[in-house]
């Protein structure tokens, strides 16, 4: 619990290693030279989301560490998950049993993915924010939360 964030599941790793190369460069560039960097990197779409072949497919595993990455956590009790203390939020221990999601819609893999990637087309009243959750990352914590007997 350092502070710093964990970039492993909101930074696809070529991304990550572009940080690591502008933080090398960071210390030589001159005000025009970081402007000149800033504006390309705004022309160009990044794409964080994996090929589809990869967001077809689920781990559990890696969904209960991209709950702890996306600080999950910090609202909900997470089964094997940490966190603070201080929860805000809905356990989430028991969830494969619970028949709804948010007490308002069916506890399903595709809906809980949809919940968890935009909250708000479901409720738009709830206070779960959108955490910029890829497609592939919110299928595995489905898969994850479907463990939680």
């Amino acid at each position: 619990m350092s502070g710093m964030p964990a970039w492993r599941f909101t930074m696809a790793d070529a991304d990550l290693w572009v940080v690591v190369a502008f933080m090398q460069r960071l210390p030589a560039l001159d005000a025009a030279q970081f402007r000149a960097l800033a504006e390309r990197r705004a022309t160009a779409r990044c794409d964080r989301e994996d090929d589809v072949e990869a967001t077809q497919r689920v781990d559990a595993d890696r969904g209960r560490l991209a709950l702890a990455q996306y600080a999950c956590a910090a609202c909900h009790s997470i089964p094997r998950v940490v966190g603070s203390e201080v929860h805000v939020s809905p356990p989430l221990a028991g969830f494969a049993k619970r028949q709804l999601i948010a007490g308002s819609v069916a506890n399903t893999p595709d809906m809980l993915v949809r919940w968890i990637r935009d909250p708000r087309s479901i409720d738009p009243l709830t206070t779960m924010p959108a955490m910029g959750v890829g497609e592939r990352d919110a299928r595995d914590i489905a898969a994850y939360l479907g463990t939680l007997h």
